[in-house]
């Protein structure tokens, strides 16, 4: 590797996998830490989080895991100053936690919708909330905002929690670039498109008779005709977090094969 990450902090939410293989959270993670940053690996499951520090160490990287629920305001804060403490900056923030939940409008429940708000855009105000004092405190600082391609283009799938939390995810990633950019804080976001994650065959899955067939209809969607990977979405990531990027921001880019580019 190149080294563009030397002697920087990367704070990854959503660091674990939720299966076996690698997740867009576990693969930025390990990317970053392989480009020369230390890496705190948070996640709610503390050992998904530690899976995910073991393969960066195993590597001659250098990270530690913590456990965090990224709905949890005073948990957030209580991570954001651990690092801190322990490593003196955060140079990137990476939030990578998201759900979804099928359910035409009459299924959806108050108590389902307010969830998916809750992980997918009110865990990242949380986490940009408690984290940009410090990058403030700097006066640089890169952070990337794990969306979806729903979130501006509507596919077959009955997720409208999803639809709307992503859409408000891509605004939000928009309003920190501006509201910060003469800080020297850069704010992006990746909009995955069909990608072959762990997550799908938990969260989609049930749209199809099998993981066979949903594998089968996943690789048609996309005009390469086939999925992504979540290394992918993670080089994706790496580069908006490099100075590579340096004179990037606000910026919502699509990691999905052309799909975005049809009707």
């Amino acid at each position: 590797m190149t080294g563009r990450l030397d002697g920087r902090i990367a704070l990854v939410f959503g660091a674990g996998s939720s299966g076996p293989g690698w997740g867009n959270g576990k693969a930025a993670a390990v990317l970053y830490a392989r480009e020369g940053a230390t890496v705190v690996a948070v996640d709610r499951n503390l050992a998904a989080a530690g899976e995910t520090v073991g393969i960066i160490e195993g590597e001659g990287g250098k990270g530690f895991a913590l456990a965090a629920d990224v709905t949890q305001g005073g948990e957030v804060a209580a991570t954001v100053a651990d690092v801190v403490a322990r490593c003196g900056r955060i140079d990137i923030l990476h939030n990578n936690v998201g759900i979804t939940e099928m359910g035409d409008l009459a299924d959806i429940t108050e108590q389902g919708w307010h969830r998916v708000m809750d992980v997918n855009l009110t865990s990242v105000f949380l986490t940009c909330k408690h984290v940009l004092p410090v990058m403030q405190g700097q006066g640089a600082g890169a952070i990337v905002n794990v969306s979806s391609l729903a979130s501006v283009q509507i596919n077959d799938y009955p997720y409208f929690s999803y639809y709307a939390s992503k859409a408000g995810l891509n605004h939000f990633t928009r309003a920190l670039a501006v509201r910060y950019a003469a800080q020297g804080i850069r704010a992006n976001a990746v909009l995955p498109g069909v990608i072959d994650t762990p997550l799908i065959y938990q969260q989609i899955v049930s749209q199809y008779a099998d993981a066979a067939a949903m594998k089968q209809a996943r690789d048609k969607i996309a005009p390469m005709k086939r999925s992504g990977t979540a290394w992918d979405v993670a080089r994706a990531a790496l580069f908006l977090v490099s100075d590579e990027a340096a004179y990037i921001t606000g910026v919502c880019l699509p990691v999905d094969g052309g799909l975005s580019c049809r009707a």
